[in-house]
């Protein structure tokens, strides 16, 4: 697709706004006149000075079909506004070319709810509503979704206090990658040798940080260890990483300590036992499916009977607080297979499920491999299923959050019963406090409270970098008391 630019450079935004049409598709950029390869699709924006006003115009040709709009605004000539006006073109142009009405309008951003939270806190509940559905054009089902969304995050949001900050502790190993997977995991088998150094590292990396934490007179309120799959290491290291965490951070004020156990085939009942001790209040058993063939599309080892065995289990070790994550829109699945996985998870009575939409990583064996043919056309009516089944199962949206290039433009949303919201993910999400993060790709996001300024510090991406060069890793340290200004906070 070639994306035409002129009279303005809103590159970033105008690839979003394409890219809700056509995820899948390479862009290639055109400026103020520039020639590029024409492939059939083609994508014109421009915006130019009309009177004391200004126009904003999108032109599209699109495998034949073509559409054009155009129109004046009296807005103010803030770059803000501008992206918004000419978003509101290209969507409308693309929506009648494709037949595409995008749920959540112009809206590209991971998170819809702190605008949402924000318009809330400026203009009131109703027009806040408004804005979302007559401004950014999001549909009533949606802008209801974020608004009740934001409304239930208030609770976990009024917890944290000015010197309150998370912890994320990242394991970026697996048994193996999954065909929509772009994280960078490494598989045990290929990275077995890493990982006596890694676990060692990690846990001086966390003495470190702990260091700091301490300095700056913080208190910890969630810790979460994700990956990859940190059960995929054996118990006695998920053990030395669990007490470097109990030796050197005062865990007393911890509200909640989740570890993704992740894959079935990863759990044992010596690493829950392990886990439990340690202090563990909340795991993840993500299935993603409940059919095995839509199982063995995505590269998983295991079956639907491990699912049940593996949370049997976690039940039985102790474990009153389970996620379990599904994926709509899968290799092979359908309307009523996702729709069969969502009835199995509510009467499994996780005490959350979260249901995420397929999004088409450049980097997953999915797209690389050219592999996209095969995937649902009916992620929304999955999704409309999955909202329904669990509402009426008394399950309340606890935090949401949208990825780029993700089927249909649809979300993720992180589904919990009365009083079982995940804290770290609604901090996270919402960036509402400082979570330190520890731990090879790991990033550490501080935020200061007055200002609402977010600056971050980036750990080395892979385990190898992160372990051949850990001594410069943890100079970066001093980042997070400059960023705080020292002792005082």
């Amino acid at each position: 697709m070639k994306l035409e630019l002129k009279g303005h450079n809103f590159r970033y935004e105008c690839e979003k706004i394409c890219r809700i049409f056509f995820p899948a598709e390479k862009i290639i950029f055109a400026e103020n006149g520039e020639e590029v390869p024409d492939d059939g699709r083609n994508v014109y924006t421009e915006i130019e000075k009309d009177g004391e006003n200004y126009r904003f115009s999108c032109k599209a040709v699109i495998d034949g079909k073509e559409n054009a709009y155009s129109f004046v605004s009296d807005l103010s000539a803030d770059d803000a506004d501008e992206e918004k006006e000419l978003a509101k073109a290209i969507v409308k142009v693309l929506s009648e070319i494709t037949g595409i009405t995008p749920p959540w309008g112009i809206l590209t951003g991971v998170r819809p709810t702190k605008l949402m939270r924000t318009y809330i806190s400026l203009f009131g509940d109703e027009k806040a509503q408004k804005l979302f559905e007559n401004e950014l054009l999001v549909s009533r089902e949606k802008t209801a979704l974020a608004y009740k969304v934001a409304k239930i995050e208030e609770r976990a949001v009024s917890l944290s206090k000015e010197k309150s900050f998370s912890l994320y502790v990242s394991i970026p190993f697996c048994p193996t990658r999954c065909s929509y997977c772009s994280f960078v995991s490494h598989s045990i088998a290929q990275a077995k040798k890493l990982i006596p150094d890694y676990v060692s590292l990690l846990c001086k990396e966390i003495k470190e940080t702990a260091k700091v934490a301490k300095e700056l007179n913080l208190t910890l309120e969630t810790v979460y260890i994700g990956g990859g799959t940190p059960t995929s290491l054996e118990h006695t290291d998920l053990e030395k990483i669990c007490n470097a965490l109990k030796e050197n951070f005062d865990m007393a004020s911890v509200r909640e300590f989740t570890v993704e156990a992740g894959r079935p085939d990863t759990i044992t009942e010596e690493k829950l036992r392990v886990l439990k001790q340690a202090g563990v209040t909340r795991i993840s058993i993500n299935p993603q499916s409940f059919s095995d063939e839509v199982l063995k599309n995505i590269g998983r080892k295991h079956t639907a009977e491990d699912i049940y065995n593996k949370f049997s289990l976690a039940r039985s070790s102790g474990f009153d607080n389970i996620n379990t994550d599904l994926i709509a829109g899968l290799s092979g699945d359908s309307v009523d297979g996702f729709s069969l996985s969502v009835d199995k998870a509510i009467a499994l009575g996780a005490e959350n499920i979260t249901v995420h939409t397929l999004a088409l990583k450049s980097a997953s064996d999915l797209v690389t491999n050219r592999q996209t043919d095969k995937l649902s056309l009916d992620t929304e009516k999955m999704v409309k299923y999955a909202n329904k089944a669990l509402s009426e199962a008394g399950y309340i949206p606890y935090y949401m959050y949208r990825q780029s290039k993700s089927l249909g433009n649809l979300e993720n949303v992180g589904w919990c019963k009365e009083n079982y919201d995940c804290l770290y993910n609604i901090y996270m999400m919402e960036e509402i406090h400082s979570v330190f993060a520890v731990g090879a790709g790991a990033v550490t996001r501080l935020k200061n409270q007055q200002t609402g300024k977010i600056s971050r510090v980036y750990n080395f991406k892979y385990p190898y970098e992160y372990i051949s060069r850990f001594d410069e890793l943890i100079t970066r340290k001093k980042d997070i008391l400059e960023f705080y200004g020292g002792t005082d906070g």
